[in-house]
C-alpha cells in the first residue's frame, strides 16, 4: 500500500515520532476524539506531512499502542475502540490507527472538551453541534425542552378540543389544572411551553421559533435560480396549520389529470395526494429542530422537491427507511402527531410514498445536513 493510497481512500492525520511524549499523547487524544464525533478516520504514525515515510522502531510500537489504548479507554468518555495495524512502506514500519465513527456520541476528552473535525481541522464543538449529537444519541430530545413561550401563549381552544377528543373528558373534568396537564403530557415545563407544546398548540409559533415554517415556491422552470415564479407562500403556525397550508399550495400548483372520457369526469392530482401528505408529514415530524432553517417546498415544471433540515439520524440510510426502519427524533411531536396529522407513527411513511408515487427519489445529504424528497411530475 502506497502512502498516497492511504490519503485518497481515508481521511488521515499524520504524526511523526520525534514529538515529545506529552504533545504526542495529547494530539492523539484530541484527534481520535474528534474522529469519533465526526465520520471516523485514520491516524498514521511514522509518516511526515509531506508523505515522507519515517517509520517507527519495534521497541516504539508497544509504547504507541499503550498511548492509544490509554487515550481511547481511559481519557475519552465514553470509551472508544480504535483498531491498530502495522504495515510496511518503503521497508519501514508504519502504525495505522483506524477510528470508526462513534455510536455513542458525543465524546469528550479528559478535560471535558468535545472535539469535532472539519476537514483536517480539529476544533471544539459548538453548543448547537453538541445539542444535535446528544439528540442523535437519544440522551436529549429537543421537543421536551422549554422554549421562550409561556403557558399563557397556548392556543387554548385548540388544545381543549384535542384533549376532549382524545381523552373523552374536558380539562375541567380531569380534576387537574391546565398547567399540570401540560406538564404531564411533556407539553410544558414549569411555566413555559416545550418545543413540542409550542409547535402543536402554540398561539404564535413564528414569534418564538421564526424558522419553524414551510417556505413554498412554485417556479416557471426547472431551475431554482430562476427569477420567475408562479406562486410563493410561507406556511406558518402550528404543525397542523403548516401541513394544511402546504398541501393547499401543492394542490393549487399541480395539475389535475382527466381520468375518464367524459368532459365532466373528475380529475386526479398528477401526484397522488397520499404521497404528498406523507412527504409533508415526514418533514414536519422528523425534521431536526436544532437547525435554524426552514423546510423548503419547491414546485418545478418537472418535479416537486421537499427539503427538510437535518440528515437521517443514528446511522439510518435511505435503504433502511425504504425498508420501513425509522428512528424517532422528536418523541412528543411524534406521539401527538399521530392524533393531529395523517401519520401512523410506525415507520411506513416512506413506504407509502413509494407505493402511491413510485417515481420518487430520496437523498440523504450528510454534509449539507438535510434530507430531500423529489417527486417527479407527470
Amino acid at each position: 500500500m502506497k502512502p498516497k493510497e492511504i490519503i485518497e481512500f481515508e481521511e488521515a492525520t499524520k504524526f511523526v515520532n520525534e514529538e515529545s511524549d506529552f504533545d504526542f499523547n495529547r494530539r492523539v487524544e484530541k484527534e481520535i476524539c474528534a474522529m469519533s464525533n465526526s465520520a471516523g478516520g485514520l491516524v498514521i504514525i511514522g509518516m511526515r506531512d509531506n508523505l515522507d515515510v519515517k517509520g517507527i522502531e519495534d521497541k516504539e510500537i508497544h509504547l504507541f499502542n499503550l498511548w492509544i489504548a490509554s487515550a481511547a479507554n481511559e481519557k475519552i468518555k465514553p470509551a472508544i475502540y480504535p483498531q491498530t495495524q502495522i504495515i510496511v512502506l518503503e521497508d519501514k514500519k508504519v502504525l495505522l490507527v483506524r477510528v470508526p465513527e462513534g455510536r455513542n456520541k458525543p465524546y469528550c476528552d479528559h478535560k471535558g472538551i468535545y472535539w469535532v473535525k472539519l476537514g483536517s481541522e480539529v476544533r471544539s464543538a459548538s453548543p448547537r453541534e453538541l445539542i444535535r449529537q446528544f439528540q442523535e444519541s437519544k440522551q436529549i430530545y429537543l421537543d421536551i425542552l422549554p422554549v421562550q413561550a409561556t403557558i399563557q401563549e397556548l392556543d387554548k381552544p385548540r388544545f381543549f378540543s384535542f384533549f376532549e377528543r382524545n381523552f373523552n373528558s374536558t380539562v375541567s373534568e380531569s380534576g387537574l389544572g391546565l398547567a399540570q396537564i401540560l406538564r404531564n403530557m411533556n407539553l410544558a415545563k414549569d411555566q413555559n411551553l416545550t418545543l413540542g407544546g409550542l409547535l402543536l398548540f402554540g398561539e404564535n409559533v413564528l414569534k418564538t421559533k421564526p424558522f419553524c415554517m414551510i417556505r413554498a415556491v412554485s417556479f416557471k422552470s426547472n431551475d431554482i435560480a430562476d427569477d420567475l415564479w408562479i406562486d410563493k407562500r410561507d406556511c406558518t403556525g402550528t404543525l397542523e396549520e403548516q401541513f394544511r397550508s402546504a398541501l393547499t399550495f401543492l394542490k393549487n400548483n399541480l395539475r389535475n389529470i382527466q381520468t375518464g372520457n367524459s368532459f365532466n369526469s373528475p380529475g386526479t392530482l398528477e401526484i397522488h395526494e397520499k404521497a404528498l401528505e406523507e412527504a409533508l408529514v415526514n418533514a414536519l415530524i422528523h425534521r431536526d429542530y436544532s437547525k435554524n432553517a426552514v423546510i423548503r417546498l419547491f414546485v418545478f415544471l418537472d418535479r416537486v422537491e421537499l427539503i427538510s433540515p437535518g440528515s437521517l439520524p443514528n446511522h439510518l440510510t435511505v435503504a433502511n427507511i425504504i425498508s420501513g426502519n425509522s428512528v424517532i427524533r422528536n418523541p412528543v411531536i411524534t406521539s401527538y402527531g399521530t392524533k393531529i396529522l395523517p401519520y401512523s407513527g410506525i415507520g411506513s411513511g416512506i413506504v407509502r410514498i413509494l407505493k402511491h408515487h413510485p417515481d420518487t427519489q430520496l437523498f440523504d445529504d450528510k454534509s449539507g445536513e438535510q434530507f430531500k424528497i423529489t417527486l417527479k411530475r407527470s
